[in-house]
C-alpha cells in the first residue's frame, strides 16, 4: 500500500531560527501516529511543516502521491490535510452549527454524524463559539476539521489544560475516530500513557530530530525509553 504521507529529510523553522532537522518518516492510509517529546522539541513545528506555515530550509514532504513541499497552507488543506492548532482558532462570533458548515466539504463526515460524535455540541448548536467551555471549543475545533472531510487529521495537544472528564470524553472519542473510523492522524500529546494506546506508531523528537521510532505498543512497555526522552517515569502506559 502506498504511503498517503512521507516527510523526507525535512529542515525548516521560523525566520532565521532552524527547528526541524532532517526529519523523516512516513505514514500508511487509516493509521495513527503518536508525536511525543518534552516542551520545545519541534512538535508543533513538525506539523505546522506539514501544514505549510513554517519556513522551509529542505527536504520533501509528499502527500497523498503529490509532492506537496511548497504548496501554500490553504492548498494543502484543499488536498485533505485537516489541522486542529493548539489555539483551537474556533471563529467565536459564530454558533457551534455555523463554524461546521462554514467549512464543511462533501463527504462521510455530515453534521449528524459530527454530533453523534460530540453529542455536548448537539446541545450547543446554537451557541456562539465563545459561549462554550474551553473543552467545548476544543470538541468544535477537532469536529471542524473532520467537517473538512479529510484524508490525514493533525492534532496539536488536543488534551492540553482541559478537566480529567473532558479529557476522557476527548480520549473516548479520539479512540472511535482513528480505529473504528480508520482516520490518518498525527496527535501530539505530551503523555504517553494517554496517546500510545490510540495510536499504531510513535515518533519522539528531541533537539528537531527524531529520538525514537517504532510500534507505539513497543513504546508502551519500553519505560526507560519514556522516562529519558520524555523526562517521566510511567509505570503502566497500555
Amino acid at each position: 500500500m502506498a504511503d498517503i504521507l512521507n516527510v523526507k529529510n525535512i529542515s525548516a523553522g521560523y525566520g532565521e531560527a532552524h527547528v526541524l532537522h532532517g526529519v523523516s518518516f512516513e505514514m500508511q492510509p487509516g493509521t495513527a501516529l503518536a508525536l511525543l517529546g518534552r516542551n520545545g522539541v519541534g512538535k508543533t513545528t513538525l506539523i505546522n511543516t506539514i501544514v505549510g506555515l513554517t519556513r522551509w530550509r529542505g527536504g520533501s514532504i509528499h502527500f497523498d502521491g503529490a509532492d506537496v513541499t511548497k504548496l501554500r497552507a490553504d492548498e494543502r488543506a484543499r488536498r485533505g490535510i485537516g489541522w486542529v492548532p493548539q489555539k483551537r482558532n474556533i471563529f467565536k462570533s459564530l454558533t457551534v452549527d455555523e463554524n461546521l458548515t462554514a467549512v464543511m466539504r462533501p463527504g462521510t463526515w455530515t453534521l449528524d454524524r459530527l454530533f453523534g460524535m460530540f453529542p455536548r455540541l448537539a446541545e450547543r448548536r446554537s451557541n456562539m463559539g465563545n459561549q462554550l467551555s474551553g473543552g467545548e471549543q476544543q470538541m468544535l475545533a477537532i469536529a471542524r476539521a473532520l467537517a473538512t472531510n479529510p484524508k490525514l487529521l493533525l492534532l496539536d495537544e488536543p488534551l492540553e489544560g482541559l478537566a480529567p472528564i473532558i479529557v476522557d470524553e476527548l480520549l473516548a472519542a479520539l479512540r472511535r475516530i482513528v480505529r473504528e473510523e480508520k482516520m490518518t492522524a498525527i496527535i501530539v500529546e505530551q503523555s504517553a500513557r494517554k496517546v500510545l494506546p490510540l495510536t499504531d506508531n510513535a515518533i519522539i523528537l528531541e533537539r528537531g530530530q527524531i529520538a525514537w521510532s517504532g510500534v507505539s505498543a513497543d513504546l508502551a512497555q519500553d519505560h526507560e525509553t519514556i522516562s529519558k526522552l520524555l523526562g517521566v517515569a510511567e509505570k503502566t502506559v497500555a
